[in-house]
């Protein structure tokens, strides 16, 4: 048969020539590979949907302060084995029977969270949730690939990218709105019918190759667990290490001792088996490695601008999740208005050229948020939201088009794969440093500034006994001890401040060293990585 598309309704053809699904994608495809996108969506924006509302799940779920932190450790820690699986698993499976299943597994155990009664089943349930939207996001970047011509990648691409960077920002915001307006359980139960679309629209329209079954049989078990203990053990201790002081707990030192093992384990078994767990191969691809490691830093410039800003706009500012969301919707904005000159960027502009300006827009709106005050509000952080925005689907959508665009059809899912646990840990790696650097930064300013505060200085004694006496025509009791916790609490504010301009000035450092390593690119190839689906 011929590589003309069916509609909708009817069954998919076998490969046409050049050997892509659908040389001509037809409405069907489309809509298809929009459910599968929308799982995506999904499965990203449930990583971040629970932050603004953990005390509510708490309460919910009568769960100690130790114990809440595994509401979202367990969720990555699943998700993170899952990524690199993936490649074998839509091997032996297929892209559209790996697909429907994990959205169904998603599905279901977003309902088991919902109803979860005590915190130890919205864990497990948590874990399964994360473990099945791992299998959902390299499974459709590689259909992105697979199904679709070189001219349609383009549109795919920033779709993609779109998703990537619009969904870890919305996340806290929409869930704060979603708990309050309707109660934490429905932060689960809002997956139900969405999770339903994308299995049905997925098995219905996406096409079908031959699974490959006896694949299964050859799985490597010691593999497997020794990846699951090694990716497992890393996420634990980026998560909890900046929390419980890095190695002055016991039980990082026991985490990291396990990464260790399990890392040593996986990749003797990678190097030396025929048919390993997870195909490394694909770092010996220059582009692959490149735009690897660059979706390594901007995944940095992503995730840890979304975890300063909300935290700056609620300890500074004290905003609350509905207002925090107002000011991020700026860069949800941005990335709609700026998809199509994306699109158009990506196909008439050399790639390496796209990848130094998106990188440098998301640099820059770092420094510009470097100059932040306690008075900063909406309209100090409009530009560095819009250039960020910007900046940041033009990069993921080109870096996805080269990482992979040099790929044969045979390896694109483990490179997905591989792709997109790079940005992850890039991220997770990210928040871990910050969270550090945070700590560091603030103790700094605060011995800083406190030790300027000369209980000698004239100034600042005529400013605390003007606080003083403005306290006592208000009836404070004892309002000079109320004046100088005030000043103490303006200290402990203007350390804040310092400490965020000092991480955005970080971030930004970390994108410029990015860009001196884009000149390594070279141009992908259009006609190579395009095949059938497997």
């Amino acid at each position: 048969m011929s590589g003309e598309a069916p509609t909708a309704t009817t069954s998919p053809p076998p490969p046409g020539p050049g050997g892509l699904i659908y040389p001509k994608p037809t409405v069907g495809l489309w809509i298809g590979f929009a459910c599968m996108a929308l799982g995506n969506f999904m499965a990203i924006l449930d990583i971040q949907i629970v932050a603004s509302s953990l005390r509510e799940i708490q309460a919910g779920v009568s769960a100690s302060a130790d114990e809440l932190v595994w509401i979202q450790t367990s969720y990555l820690v699943a998700e993170v084995i899952a990524i690199p699986l993936s490649g074998f698993m839509g091997r032996a499976l297929s892209i559209r029977n790996l697909f429907t299943a994990a959205a169904l597994g998603f599905t279901l155990a977003s309902l088991g969270c919902a109803f979860a009664q005590n915190i130890e089943t919205l864990v497990f349930f948590r874990i399964i949730q994360g473990f099945m939207g791992g299998f959902m996001m390299p499974t459709t970047f590689a259909a992105g690939f697979l199904l679709f011509a070189e001219k349609d990648r383009a549109t795919v691409n920033v779709m993609m990218g779109m998703i990537m960077t619009s969904a870890p920002a919305m996340g806290p915001a929409l869930g704060g709105f979603i708990t309050s307006a309707l109660g934490w359980h429905w932060l689960f139960l809002v997956n139900l019918l969405p999770g339903i679309i994308c299995a049905v629209g997925c098995f219905m329209l996406i096409p079908l190759k031959t699974p490959d079954w006896p694949l299964l049989r050859r799985i490597d078990i010691i593999g497997l667990i020794a990846l699951a203990v090694f990716l497992g053990s890393l996420e634990i201790v980026l998560e909890e290490g900046p929390r419980q002081g890095w190695l002055a707990s016991s039980e990082i030192g026991f985490f990291l001792a396990t990464m260790l093992t399990g890392g040593g384990v996986f990749f003797w078994r990678a190097f030396t088996l025929e048919e390993p767990i997870v195909k490394l191969d694909a770092f010996t691809d220059r582009n692959f490695a490149v735009c690897a490691l660059l979706a390594f830093t901007v995944g940095i410039g992503l995730y840890g601008s979304v975890y300063l800003q909300p935290l700056f706009l609620g300890q500074v500012r004290g905003y609350n999740a509905l207002q925090i969301g107002q000011v991020m919707f700026v860069t949800g904005v941005f990335m709609l208005l700026s998809a199509p000159f994306a699109r158009q960027i990506i196909m008439r502009v050399d790639p390496r050229l796209a990848i130094f300006v998106g990188a440098s827009l998301v640099g820059g709106s770092c420094l510009l948020q470097a100059h932040l005050t306690a008075q900063s509000s909406f309209w100090d952080f409009f530009w560095p939201q819009a250039m960020r925005g910007s900046g940041l689907i033009l990069c993921f959508a080109t870096l996805s088009t080269i990482a992979l665009g040099t790929m044969p059809p045979d390896k694109i899912q483990s490179a997905s794969g591989l792709f997109n646990l790079t940005r992850n840990l890039g991220g997770a790696i990210g928040l871990a440093v910050l969270s550090t650097m945070n700590d560091y930064f603030t103790v700094f300013h605060r011995t800083e500034l406190g030790s300027a505060m000369n209980v000698g200085d004239p100034l600042l004694a005529d400013r605390l006994a003007a606080s003083a006496a403005n306290l006592a025509a208000h009836g404070v009791a004892n309002p000079e001890t109320a004046a100088l916790a005030q000043q103490i609490q303006l200290l402990n504010r203007e350390a804040a401040v310092m400490t965020f301009n000092n991480l955005f000035i970080l971030i930004a450092g970390f994108l410029a060293l990015s860009i001196l390593v884009i000149p390594l690119l070279a141009r992908a190839n259009p006609n190579q990585g395009s095949g059938d689906v497997h």
